[in-house]
């Protein structure tokens, strides 16, 4: 069964298809870049992108699948021999394709392919503008967000400034109540001596009686 096996028929039969792919490889491998039809530059892309894998690995039995392959010997050995030293740092994605519009006479889509240079950086993401309504809503929050702070170190700030007010007061409380016990102390002192005085002068009487 061919199941999930479909390519880019391109409309011929396969030995004329090997043929048009050899030739449009070595086209794209001696030039950099061909201009044709959208159709057959898609259906290039997987055919010369394995035979640059191919070049990558660089041995004696790859350089000969890709002559079967290509058909041009002088196009293969400029590709093992300079041009794949722009592919070692590359995992894929060797080839480029432009869509160029469509052609005079049969209205054709037509592309331009290209090998893609080792310098290239290729195009960066782009990003979406983000709408007025996220932007107002993003501004809110951070403008709740520096509100709820400002609360905090307000709140924080008071606090520090009443402790040392209510520990000097625990302190004066502190003090009062211990001049209050050495007071009731003396007092205590004072009488016990002054009864002690008595007794004694009451004992002399009584011996001189």
């Amino acid at each position: 069964m061919r199941h999930r096996k479909h390519s880019n028929q391109l409309g011929v039969k396969k030995e004329h298809r090997e043929a048009l792919l050899a030739n449009l490889s070595t086209a794209l491998i001696t030039h950099g870049k061909i201009k044709t039809t959208l159709k057959k530059a898609k259906a290039l892309r997987p055919f010369v992108e394995k035979v640059i894998t191919l070049a990558k690995k660089g041995s004696l039995h790859n350089r000969r699948l890709a002559i079967a392959r290509v058909r041009d010997a002088g196009a293969v050995h400029g590709l093992f021999e300079e041009k794949v030293e722009q592919f070692r740092d590359r995992n894929g994605g060797y080839t480029r394709i432009y869509k160029l519009g469509t052609r005079r006479g049969d209205a054709a889509e037509m592309a331009l392919i290209e090998l893609i240079d080792a310098e290239d950086e290729g195009y960066g993401k782009k990003t979406k503008p983000k709408s007025k309504a996220k932007k107002r809503a993003k501004a809110a929050v951070e403008e709740t967000a520096v509100a709820e702070e400002a609360a905090v170190a307000e709140e924080t700030a008071a606090a520090t400034e009443e402790e040392p007010v209510a520990e000097e007061e625990s302190l004066a409380a502190e003090e009062a109540l211990a001049a209050e016990a050495t007071d009731e102390v003396e007092e205590e002192t004072k009488a016990d001596a002054s009864e002690d005085v008595e007794a004694a002068e009451e004992g002399e009487e009584e011996k001189k009686g």
